[in-house]
């Protein structure tokens, strides 16, 4: 057993968590139910009297490997690739909109939205620095942390700032469109300037009718005006877009819409996805009656319509969370040719492709 030095010694100690559920704070969690490697920690563990540091409980353990996280979490979470080894604070509980056909991430029973109490919050994050735990990013869960007022996001960024003093890069979230509506530009500038400096928008598509048909609540002008609001604050943008999403009926005009909202928003950062549907599609075919799922070849072909209709400057651009059959990376649009080539092979079988079975949503 390790003891708590009152003069501010290291602390050689990582916190149990009744269940035992090991560094989901690091790992995030993402399911991990899929092909990832088990991640569960199985430390040797010791409990002994309960350490109070303001008031918020915790005990003590020695455990080898990644530490056990202190959070008690409402599950399931899910977090962007880019973030698989960020400290996830959650900060709100599922999702503010949670009306997307497409979308059976906060379904759940539980996971109805509403705001983290930032006394909890508080507790936490003192938790957090005085393991000082190796944080270098942060990503605010759940579904849309930007829907929070601005002076609840300040707050919570205050308090990241009071209590993980150091090696903090960054710290992002999720964020839909409709969520940067209510904030001014100054607003989101003084978000950034307190830490804020990356958001994952979900934007799907820049096809009316596709977000129509998906109950997503935007249009292309709503996710263009949040897209330009964000870049007029330096907050980057990491923009997430649904391969498969109008199926082959609206396949054309969902990719064609969607490349031109991008070459008009000009992103940091672009993703996309392939709309896969975990636990069925009733949700989806309620509002997209006689929808087929694309297959590869056709998603392949959705791909190149996207990516040849693209002029970005200098995006980073990504196809590797592993809903995709084909990853691909690189800078557009200097690799312009070289992902319509991979594509290409892709659908004349020379490329090797990611197969079913280690296939995660």
């Amino acid at each position: 057993i390790n003891q708590v030095d009152q003069g501010g010694m290291n602390l050689i100690a990582v916190l149990l968590l009744s269940s035992l559920v090991p560094s989901s704070a690091f790992w995030a969690a993402f399911p991990l139910h899929q092909s990832a490697p088990d991640r569960r920690a199985s430390p040797a563990c010791t409990r002994s009297s309960p350490i109070h540091l303001g008031g918020s409980p915790a005990l003590q353990c020695v455990a080898s490997g990644w530490p056990v996280a202190p959070l008690d979490y409402i599950e399931p979470l899910f977090r962007p690739p880019a973030e698989h080894s960020s400290f996830i604070l959650q900060v709100t509980n599922g999702c503010s909109w949670n009306k997307c056909s497409f979308c059976d991430m906060y379904t759940a029973d539980g996971k109805e939205f509403r705001p983290k109490p930032l006394e909890l919050i508080e507790q936490e994050l003192k938790l957090i620095g005085a393991l000082d735990l190796p944080v270098k990013r942060i990503f605010l869960a759940d579904g849309d942390a930007m829907t929070l007022p601005t002076k609840r996001l300040m707050d919570i960024l205050s308090l990241i700032k009071l209590h993980v003093k150091a090696r903090l890069q960054r710290v992002s979230c999720y964020c839909l469109p409709r969520n940067v509506a209510g904030k001014t530009v100054e607003e989101l500038t003084a978000l950034r300037e307190m830490g804020l400096s990356l958001v994952y928008v979900g934007c799907e598509s820049g096809d009316d009718e596709v977000l129509e048909r998906i109950i997503k609540g935007e249009t292309y002008e709503s996710s263009l005006s949040a897209l330009t609001k964000l870049q007029q604050s330096g907050i980057k943008r990491s923009v997430m877009i649904l391969n498969g999403l109008g199926g082959p009926e609206l396949s054309e005009q969902h990719m064609v819409n969607t490349a031109r909202l991008m070459n008009e928003a000009q992103p940091e950062l672009l993703s996309t996805l392939v709309v896969s549907f975990p636990l069925g599609t009733d949700r989806f075919e309620a509002t997209s009656p006689g929808f087929r799922i694309l297959t590869q070849e056709e998603l392949f072909t959705e791909m190149e319509v996207l990516i040849s209709n693209l002029s970005l400057e200098k995006t980073i651009f990504r196809s590797d969370h592993a809903s995709n059959y084909l990853s691909l990376k690189g800078i557009l649009s200097r690799d312009t040719d070289k992902m319509l080539m991979m594509l290409r092979d892709a659908k004349d079988g020379k490329v090797q492709l990611r197969p079913e079975w280690a296939r995660g949503f």
